[in-house]
C-alpha cells in the first residue's frame, strides 16, 4: 500500500522514485553494518554508523548535496556527532570497506537487473566478459597540513575497475593509496580474481607475461593489446587472414617465455589512431576455431565501454571531490561514485525492460537522468514518510523488479533523450586589435 502523495511522485519523477528505491534497498543499516563488521580491520563503531556515512555520502556523490559540508547540515540530527568526527570518520575509511562496497553493490543488483530480460546483452556466447582499465584521481586542494608547502598538485590515489559490459555493472575495484605506484604492482589482486569460463579485455599497460599467464592457467583467456615490451618467439609466419573497412589483418602464433601460445593478431589500420598508431596488436588465448580475427578485433574495441564508465561517474557524479585529500576518504568517494553508477545502470535495465533496449542505449542522456534525480530529490524526501521507503529494503527481487518497471512505464523518454551536436564547423581565424580590446555588439549585428 502506497500513499496518494507517493503515486504522484511516481507519475511525476519515477526516475527519482526508482534511484530512491533502490538506495534504501543497497544502503539498508543492517546489511552495511554486516559488511562493516566484516571487512574492517582497524576501524570500530563507536556513536557514528558506518551506514549513516555511507548514507550522506551518496548524496554527495549524486549531486542532491553540493559537499560534505551542507549534508552534514541536512542530517546533523541523524548523524549524532560534530562534523569533525564525520570528516575523522570518512578520511580513516579503509580501501578494503570501499571495495567491498563495490563488490556488494553488484551482487546485490546483478539479481535485480537479471529479472529484466531486455536488459542484459550477450557479449560473447559461452563467456562471462570482464573489462578492466585504471584511473588515477585526480589533484587536491591542499588542505592537508602536508600539502601547504607543495606547489605540485596532491594526487590522492588510483584505482582498478572491473566492468561487466553484460549488465552494465561494475563488478569490482582494486584501490590504491599511493598515486604514483606501479598499476601493475595491483595485478596480482585481479588475477584472485579471475574465474574459469570468462574472458578479460585490456590496454597493453596490462600486457605482462605473468597476467596473461595467471588469466589462461586459471582456465580464462584474454584479449588485451601487446605491449611492446612483452617478449615472445614466433611459431608460426604472420599472414594475411582477413580485409574490412577498417584495414587488414594478419595472424600467427606466438610463445611466450612462460610457455603458454597464443595468438598474435596484427590490424594495420586504413587511417591512424587519434596517438598516431598505424598499427594495433592484440594477444588472445581464445580458440582459433570459434574466434576468428575480425570477431577477436571487434570484442577488443568493447574495451572503449570501460571509458565511457569513468566519463559517467566524472560528468554526472562526483567521483572527486577536492575538498578530501586524504587518500583514504578520496578512494571511498571514488568507490561510492561506482555505487552510483551500478545503481544507474539499474535504472536503465528498467527502462530497457519497458521500452527497449535500442531506444535507451542510442538516445537516453545520462546527464539528463541524474539532473532530474538531483533537482527532485530533497523535495520528494520532504513530502514522503521515511517509512514508505522502508519496505524496499527487505522486498523480495521479483517484487522490487516489478515496481522499477511500473516505474519504467511512467518515464516520458522524450524529457530525457540527447542531444547530439553536428559535425564541428571549421573555425574562422579571429580579428585581434591591441589598441581595440573590446568590441561593441550591438555595432557588430547592426552593420
Amino acid at each position: 500500500m502506497i500513499s496518494d502523495i507517493f503515486e504522484k511522485f511516481v507519475e511525476q519523477t519515477p526516475l527519482t522514485v526508482m534511484v530512491r528505491a533502490i538506495m534504501e534497498r543497497i544502503f539498508a543499516t543492517e546489511q552495511l553494518e554486516q559488511l562493516f563488521e566484516d571487512t574492517a580491520e582497524r576501524q570500530y563503531t563507536r556513536e557514528l554508523l558506518f551506514s549513516s556515512v555511507v548514507g550522506i555520502m551518496s548524496l554527495v556523490v549524486c549531486g542532491i548535496y553540493p559537499s560534505v559540508g551542507a549534508a552534514y547540515k541536512a542530517f546533523e540530527k541523524v548523524v549524532g556527532v560534530s562534523k569533525v568526527s564525520l570528516y575523522a570518520k570518512i578520511n580513516g575509511l579503509e580501501p578494503k570497506l570501499s571495495q567491498a562496497l563495490v563488490r556488494y553493490s553488484s551482487e546485490q543488483l546483478s539479481s535485480v537487473v537479471a529479472e529484466f530480460t531486455q536488459a542484459s546483452k550477450i557479449i560473447l556466447p559461452g563467456y562471462e566478459v570482464r573489462i578492466i582499465d585504471g584511473n588515477h584521481i585526480g589533484g587536491t586542494e591542499h588542505r592537508i597540513k602536508v600539502l601547504r608547502p607543495e606547489v605540485a598538485g596532491g594526487l590522492p590515489g588510483q584505482a582498478i575497475a572491473v566492468l561487466d559490459p553484460q549488465r552494465e555493472m561494475v563488478v569490482d575495484v582494486f584501490p590504491e593509496e599511493d598515486a604514483h605506484a606501479q598499476e601493475r604492482s595491483l595485478l596480482p589482486l585481479v588475477l584472485e580474481t579471475v574465474k574459469p569460463g570468462q574472458v578479460w579485455i585490456a590496454d597493453r599497460n596490462f600486457c605482462t607475461k605473468d597476467f596473461l599467464t595467471g588469466i589462461s592457467t586459471r582456465g580464462a583467456s584474454f584479449v588485451i593489446r601487446e605491449h611492446l615490451g612483452l617478449k615472445w618467439t614466433e611459431i608460426t609466419p604472420r599472414v594475411e587472414v582477413s580485409q574490412n573497412e577498417s584495414g587488414t589483418f594478419f595472424e600467427q602464433q606466438v610463445q611466450l617465455d612462460s610457455g603458454i601460445f597464443v595468438r598474435r593478431i596484427t590490424v594495420q589500420l586504413k587511417h591512424p589512431t587519434r596517438h598516431g598508431d598505424w598499427y594495433v596488436t592484440v594477444l588472445t588465448d581464445l580458440p582459433e576455431t570459434e574466434m576468428t580475427a575480425l570477431i577477436v578485433a571487434d570484442l577488443y574495441l568493447k574495451r572503449w565501454q570501460i571509458e565511457l564508465m569513468f566519463q559517467v561517474i566524472t560528468d554526472t557524479f562526483n567521483c572527486e571531490l577536492k575538498t578530501l585529500g586524504y587518500p583514504k576518504a578520496a578512494l571511498f568517494v571514488f568507490c561510492m561514485a561506482l555505487m552510483a553508477f551500478n545503481i544507474l545502470s539499474t535504472v536503465k535495465a528498467a527502462l530497457k525492460d519497458v521500452h527497449g533496449a535500442g531506444k535507451i542505449e542510442s538516445g537516453l542522456s545520462n546527464y539528463y537522468v541524474v539532473e532530474e534525480v538531483q533537482s527532485t530529490f530533497r523535495g520528494m524526501e520532504i513530502a514522503i514518510e521515511v517509512d514508505d521507503w522502508k519496505p524496499f529494503a527487505q522486498m523480495n527481487v521479483v517484487l522490487l523488479a516489478e515496481f522499477l518497471r511500473d516505474c519504467a512505464s511512467h518515464v516520458n523518454l522524450k524529457r530525457f533523450l540527447s542531444s547530439p551536436r553536428g559535425a564541428k564547423k571549421p573555425t574562422a581565424k579571429k580579428k585581434y586589435d591591441p589598441k581595440h580590446p573590446h568590441v561593441a555588439t550591438f555595432r557588430l549585428l547592426t552593420t
